[in-house]
């Protein structure tokens, strides 16, 4: 079952996911080890600079209904999802673009990325879930002492978030997820593929 909200008028998110080919259909083996029937991999959609900025002018439309967006002085994102959904929501609000690495285990700025003190910022990623990466970056910010007005993704796939902060997100999806002892895919042997970006198998 896929259970899908829009947060945005005027614009189908979901079809434009689906006709991005972001939204697959199958039978597919998460990260997490569930079974799913759908995945979803923003990087398609990402690809295409005209789609994505005509989404993060939307994103923005919302966010600036409670946020000043020309006090923002720079989005940051964790890579690597996050880094061309944030550059294209900074390219539409008018201010630079930074993003954080995990070097070890834990996220950073590097390459000599600063965030000074009283600056105003909002952090983007593509897709949300556990909201643990953008959890590292608001943490990062804060201890350089910015102020996080807003966090934004283009899709929010968690079960309710708090960031301490407004969480604003164009769509919602719902994914069902089954164990594998108890999947209805596998029980009508449809194959299986992992199509994450790591390379493992689908039997692993």
């Amino acid at each position: 079952m896929l259970k899908v909200v829009s947060q945005v008028e005027g614009l189908d998110i979901y079809k434009i996911l689906k006709d991005t080919g972001s939204i697959m259909e199958g039978h597919f083996k998460l990260s997490s080890g569930y079974h799913s029937k759908y995945y979803l991999q923003c990087a398609r959609l990402l690809q295409y600079p005209d789609i994505t900025y005509r989404l993060a002018r939307k994103a923005l439309d919302v966010v600036s209904e409670d946020i000043d967006i020309e006090n923002i002085n720079a989005v940051v994102s964790p890579a690597m999802g996050g880094i061309l959904w944030g550059y294209m929501v900074a390219y539409a609000a008018g201010c630079r673009m930074i993003f954080t690495e995990r070097k070890t285990e834990s996220m950073e700025l590097r390459r000599g990325f600063e965030i000074e003190s009283g600056q105003e910022i909002i952090v983007a990623e593509d897709v949300i879930t556990t909201g643990g990466s953008v959890k590292e970056v608001i943490e990062i910010c804060k201890k350089n002492g910015a102020q996080i007005k807003a966090v934004t993704s283009i899709v929010d796939r968690s079960a309710g978030l708090e960031f301490g902060c407004p969480y604003y997100y164009l769509i919602k999806l719902g994914i069902e997820k089954y164990q594998p002892s108890e999947c209805k895919l596998c029980r009508g042997n449809i194959p299986l593929v992992y199509p994450g970006s790591k390379k493992k198998n689908a039997d692993n």
